[in-house]
């Protein structure tokens, strides 16, 4: 287009620059909720409640008489007593179960004469309760007021008095040793029994004896079996021995009993020996636990965390939901609870 003469043309308008878009708010992306169990929330309030009931009923309870489990809780009566049983039971597993791995090997033998004798053993001792056993135990003086040593049928060496040789805690140490000896036995061919056989055919292929088969291959993988029942069986030993009070040997259970006899304080006495029961028993649990994760090594590729582990995993996932929750971003979930 051509201008007049001395007219400036206009100078051409600009478009207005065009300012950025902010990003609105993303509040239209809903978020995956996991579904809300509310009958799970409901039974644990119920059995929380339901603990605290029972917790408050035992522990405001004045029969109790805490004072009372509190003062003779640590007595060298009681710890004495203490000793016996945790004695009695260390002598009573390590017996047991020496005499059962024989039995369990006699067992599984070829030869017919000891499986026999191996089977009646077990049978005899597993259906006889331990209570006649002790009784039995107690009073073989009646059936063998003497015992001796020498040629069968022929003349005695030795000989020594029943009365003598066999007093009370002995007494207990026999028939506690060979009842737990008989079930010893059976978790001890139980475990060799759930060892595969081609372990075994894999050992007389590269020339290794039987013996050493068994003690080499077969017993470490079959301890994995045999740790959690013979765990179990230590538990029950400590508590069985509570029975050894019907001999007058001074156990804990005994030496409770000898105490409330004389304050006449029952409750808070038996109260003072559960405590113990239930201490030891815990501290034997923890062992086990141990135990069992040692010989867990090689049959898992990764060995089951500990409470400790479990602890610190649980408190960091706790710490991790209470963060986002108090997050200052932290918007609400779209669409509601399903």
């Amino acid at each position: 287009m051509v201008m007049p003469p001395g007219v400036t043309p206009a100078p051409a308008a600009v478009p207005p620059r065009k300012q950025p878009e902010t990003a609105a708010p993303d509040t239209d992306v809903p978020r995956i909720v996991p579904r809300r169990n509310v009958g799970r929330w409901i039974s644990a309030g119920l059995a929380l409640l339901l603990f605290a009931m029972v917790l408050n009923s035992v522990v405001r309870n004045d029969a109790f008489q805490w004072s009372v489990v509190g003062q003779y809780f640590t007595t060298s009566a009681v710890l004495d007593g203490l000793l016996l049983s945790l004695w009695l039971t260390a002598v009573v597993m390590v017996l047991g179960f020496l005499i059962g791995t024989v039995l369990a090997v006699m067992r599984l033998s070829g030869n017919p004469v000891l499986r026999t004798l191996s089977w009646g053993y077990i049978w005899i001792f597993r259906s006889t309760p331990l209570l006649v056993q002790l009784l039995f135990w107690f009073n073989i003086g009646a059936l063998y007021p003497t015992l001796g040593l020498g040629v069968p049928f022929g003349p005695q060496f030795v000989t020594v008095q029943t009365v003598n040789l066999l007093g009370p805690t002995l007494t207990a140490v026999i028939g506690l040793t060979l009842h737990e000896s008989a079930y010893a036995a059976e978790v001890v061919r139980g475990g060799i029994l759930s060892v595969d056989s081609g372990q075994t055919e894999a050992a007389q292929a590269l020339g290794l004896s039987r013996r050493r088969t068994l003690r080499r291959i077969v017993v470490p993988q079959a301890m994995r079996s045999i740790v959690p029942t013979a765990g179990n069986m230590l538990i029950g030993t400590l508590k069985g021995t509570s029975i050894v009070s019907v001999l007058a040997v001074h156990d804990l259970l005994y030496s409770v009993q000898l105490i409330y006899n004389q304050t006449y304080q029952i409750i808070p006495l038996l109260m003072v020996a559960t405590l113990w029961y239930i201490a030891v028993t815990t501290a034997l649990s923890i062992a086990q636990f141990y135990v069992e994760r040692y010989y867990a090594r090689g049959n898992s590729r990764s060995l089951p965390p500990t409470p400790l582990q479990r602890l610190r995993f649980q408190l960091t996932a706790l710490r991790l939901w209470l963060r986002r929750a108090t997050a200052a971003d932290a918007r609400p979930a779209i669409g509601g609870d399903r």
